[in-house]
């Protein structure tokens, strides 16, 4: 309870700590009415308040709604009504800035007083079915899709990637992505899952150099980027980088290149690259593939991996047929790490989860839309988009 779990700018709260202001919070939430199914709007700048703000709304059963304060307000308030947030967490000094839920409460989490409130952990019974969170994702046209995720997914998922890890209570990620992408979710709750630090960035947007700093003066182990960051990191600390305590660096968000790849792994050379990858749909990263300095790969991209716990990945024919090792296809992912489908979208849920014609236990798949093959390793390479048209 005394290990540090958050450290943010120059303020650290140990899991005993971070622990009683998550359950105050929560036990606010409950007696506000949420409970399993109800679903939080979280509005906040980088803080100490995002993570408590997140960890309080499953405590106390909720669902949390990533709200981004920087969106435009039309589609912050087309993603209040159509999740149909029953209560907005946000701060004073962007609380003008955001919409208020037709029907519920505003909690501005910078002046709320919880002194009188019980630290105890809330009794609250949650099945797999409950929902965890929903994150909405841009569609090329019309409004964003709101991805519905429940806990028995993410919980199955954070284990399984913690132990792909081999993440301890020694190791201190840094948490550098916005919390409107689903990757930023493995990326708090990994380290807290398994006794770790974890240190959100700030607000500002961090060059290269702050990066390194940051990463030297706190000890960080583990860090996630895309790929391109992680490339102007390598450009920048040139083989200084192998100094940095980092034992991991995971890419994520887009396709890694060869000569991307190459040029991290001449200057940093760390000890592994972890690419994460995987759709809003699958639950965070439902393939990894780790690359230590040794590692070669032929194709344009770094390969995607291998499936992470309980999850199945297949490459099929147009015939939905499974294709053979090195023969191009469309991947699909099903097992137990899928969200449940589109909120209030019956028809395009219907459309991308389809029945898994492998599983005659009434499993579903997810129909990606990328081009992907097995190599000879058993690891699955990305050849790029499907062109459905």
């Amino acid at each position: 309870p005394n290990a540090t779990a958050l450290i943010f700018g120059d303020t650290e709260l140990s899991y005993a700590q971070l622990n009683r202001r998550a359950n105050r919070l929560a036990h606010r939430l409950i007696a506000l009415g949420i409970q399993p199914e109800s679903r939080v709007g979280i509005a906040v700048e980088r803080s100490i308040d995002m993570i408590v703000g997140l960890l309080a709304i499953l405590k106390a059963g909720g669902a949390y709604v990533p709200l981004d304060p920087d969106y435009p307000r039309d589609r912050l308030q087309y993603m209040m009504t159509d999740s149909g947030i029953e209560l907005l967490l946000t701060q004073q000094a962007i609380e003008a800035r955001i919409p208020h839920p037709a029907h519920g409460n505003v909690l501005l989490l910078d002046t709320l007083d919880l002194d009188d409130t019980s630290d105890d952990n809330p009794a609250v019974t949650l099945h797999d079915e409950h929902l965890a969170y929903i994150i909405y994702t841009s569609g090329s046209t019309g409004q964003p899709k709101g991805v519905a995720v429940a806990h028995g997914p993410l919980a199955m998922h954070i284990q399984a990637i913690g132990e792909r890890y081999g993440m301890t209570p020694d190791d201190r990620e840094l948490q550098f992505a916005s919390i409107n992408f689903d990757g930023a979710h493995e990326r708090w709750l990994v380290p807290l899952a398994f006794g770790a630090a974890l240190m959100p960035r700030d607000q500002e947007i961090w060059p290269a150099d702050r990066t390194a700093a940051e990463i030297a003066k706190h000890r960080i182990t583990i860090a996630c980027f895309t790929p391109g960051y992680l490339q102007q990191l390598a450009e920048f600390t040139g083989s200084a980088g192998r100094q940095l305590p980092i034992r991991s660096y995971t890419v994520g968000g887009e396709a890694m290149s060869r000569s991307s790849y190459e040029l991290v792994q001449a200057s940093l050379q760390p000890p592994r690259i972890i690419n994460g990858y995987g759709p809003t749909e699958t639950v965070i990263t439902p393939l990894i593939f780790k690359a230590t300095p040794t590692t070669r790969f032929d194709s344009g991209y770094l390969p995607i991996g291998s499936p992470v716990g309980d999850r199945t990945a297949y490459i099929l024919d147009a015939d939905m047929n499974p294709l053979p090792m090195g023969v191009t296809g469309e991947l699909y992912l099903g097992g137990r790490g899928l969200a449940r489908g589109y909120l209030n979208r019956p028809g395009l849920t219907a459309e991308r989860f389809i029945a898994d014609p492998f599983d005659n236990q009434g499993g579903r798949l997810y129909r990606t839309g990328d081009l992907a093959r097995w190599r000879e390793d058993g690891q699955i390479e990305y050849l790029g988009r499907v062109d459905h048209q």
